[in-house]
């Protein structure tokens, strides 16, 4: 199945990110697993602020979050960043390692951000036992396993698009740096044999 051929990119979004967190063994809440599909599906589309998130280094635009004194323009600041760390993180990773960029690092950055956002929500509203579910406490606090899994989303993204010897070369790029037995195996259905090897794990 490709994106193109599901009912919409938020329905093939949540079948890969469900797909996706059962292979990493990753749990979260309801409300944070549709917080990530809908972030998938919003990057789906072009223009999305996200898009700029490694234009700039990532310390000034936590800095400049972190000292912005506009509460709401302070919070979808932070929240922007969170979100462009994660799905570049996933999706990028070989970016940041050209640069020699320790992931943990990288990890900090989006940690800090979902964490400060959260801080602001937390803050600014009456809490409670009975309240809704803290994504951005969730994601922060699970941060390197969601990279994983938006990884493994990356790598169903990759495997589902061959459609072209161009594509099939993607396919085997990417396989080459994630050794992820989900791209082996689309490599193997169009012919190619790859030795399994576990992927990039990060903390």
């Amino acid at each position: 199945m490709s994106i193109v051929a599901t009912a919409s990119v938020s329905d093939f979004f949540e079948e890969v990110v469900d797909d996706a967190m059962k292979a990493r063994r990753v749990s979260a809440s309801e409300a944070t697993t549709s917080y990530v599909v809908a972030l998938l599906a919003d990057l789906a589309k072009p223009g999305s602020p996200i898009e700029r998130t490694l234009d700039r280094p990532l310390t000034l635009l936590l800095d400049e979050a972190l000292h912005t004194i506009e509460l709401a323009d302070r919070f979808e600041k932070l929240r922007t960043l969170g979100d462009g760390v994660l799905y570049s993180s996933g999706f990028f990773a070989d970016h940041f390692e050209a640069r020699g960029v320790d992931p943990n690092y990288i990890i900090g950055i989006g940690r800090t951000a979902y964490e400060s956002a959260g801080s602001l929500l937390r803050s600014s509203a009456k809490t409670n036992d009975d309240g809704p579910p803290d994504i951005f406490l969730e994601l922060a606090t699970g941060f390197g396993s969601f990279v994983e899994v938006i990884a493994e989303v990356a790598n169903a993204t990759v495997a589902r698009g061959v459609a072209t010897s161009r594509g099939l070369l993607k396919l085997y790029e990417r396989w080459l740096k994630t050794r992820s037995d989900r791209l082996a195996d689309a490599l193997s259905s169009h012919g190619f044999v790859a030795p399994r090897g576990s992927g990039r794990v990060l903390s």
